[in-house]
């Protein structure tokens, strides 16, 4: 169904985007890419190699062929849209000299959008998670925050409790979408939950120790909030994490089940201020400290219950 290794164009696309094509063939090759690099991965993590090795061969000839059909030498992407740059970051198919590039273009995009996203379907799980990582957190943090229409915050504004499938599936102009086709209650538009669990609450997996054996604890705050809570039922038992700012103290409280492990991340201005249950983390037992990292204090920890202070 490829040809030079680029799909053909596939029928739904970004769907639901607002005034932002994609192209559907760059999404479709894109996509594959991506899923031989999982391939690959999958393969390595069980330890047949043969098979890690060809699709890794087929992740980097699919990048290859996308980087020189859809990517120009300015880190333009063909259809700049933000769905477009996102994707090429998620899967790593941009050429590293041109991340930053790409994630310029894509922060300016939704700056000449007022700070709007135009994400759809697909691209919209990795919106965030991309500005994150790219040192663009407080963008995503206004993307979340927003009221105004499209936004997540923009249902709220119409009574919402649940994240809507269509960004218009009620607008005041236009009243209600086609009820064929305007659930009120649905994944595509609330995948951002998974960044609300890992970038805000913190939660999140350690790639070495999978299925939460090793629980990554890493909550990364922002002004515009002041607390945080999240909880997760694993195989191994209930995580929960919670966190609170105020008066210049940050409060972390963190459970971790039995037959389990942490890393936890303590935002902090200064690592020597830190204490859990009140007491120095070197004096308490189960606790480790491991370095000083990205503005945290970072510990690792057995099974039970810890409150974490930072100044």
């Amino acid at each position: 169904h490829s040809t030079n290794y680029l799909r053909p164009a596939t029928k739904y696309g970004d769907w639901l985007s607002i005034n932002a094509e994609t192209p559907k063939d760059l999404l479709a090759t894109a996509f594959w890419a991506h899923d031989a690099w999982l391939m690959s991965d999958m393969a390595r993590a069980i330890g047949r190699s043969s098979d890690e090795q060809y699709y890794k061969s087929l992740f980097d000839s699919v990048k290859t062929a996308f980087q020189k059909t859809y990517i120009s030498s300015d880190g333009q992407i063909q259809g700049k849209t933000q769905t477009g740059y996102v994707l090429a970051l998620a899967f790593n198919l941009m050429p590293q000299n041109l991340h930053s590039r790409a994630a310029e273009l894509l922060v300016k995009d939704i700056q000449e959008k007022g700070n709007h996203l135009s994400t759809g379907f697909i691209g919209v799980k990795y919106l965030n998670p991309v500005l994150t990582e790219s040192g663009n957190l407080d963008l995503a943090y206004k993307l979340l925050f927003n009221t105004t229409f499209p936004s997540w915050g923009y249902p709220i504004t119409a009574g919402a409790t649940t994240i809507w499938e269509r960004w218009d599936g009620w607008t005041a102009e236009k009243g209600f979408q086609d009820p064929g086709m305007n659930s009120f209650n649905h994944y595509s538009m609330g995948s951002v939950g998974e960044w609300l669990y890992r970038t805000v609450a913190g939660i999140d997996l350690d790639p070495e120790l999978p299925g939460y054996k090793r629980i990554n604890v890493h909550p990364r705050p922002n002004e515009r909030m002041t607390s945080a809570s999240a909880e997760y039922m694993s195989i191994h038992g209930l995580i929960k994490v919670s966190w609170t700012r105020q008066e210049g103290k940050f409060t972390l409280k963190v459970s971790v089940p039995a037959n389990t492990t942490g890393v936890v991340y303590v935002p902090t201005s200064d690592p020597e201020s830190v204490r859990e249950g009140g007491k120095p983390p070197k004096s308490v037992e189960g606790v480790s400290h491991l370095r000083n990292e990205d503005g945290c204090a970072v510990f690792r920890v057995g099974s039970g219950d810890y409150v974490f202070e930072s100044l």
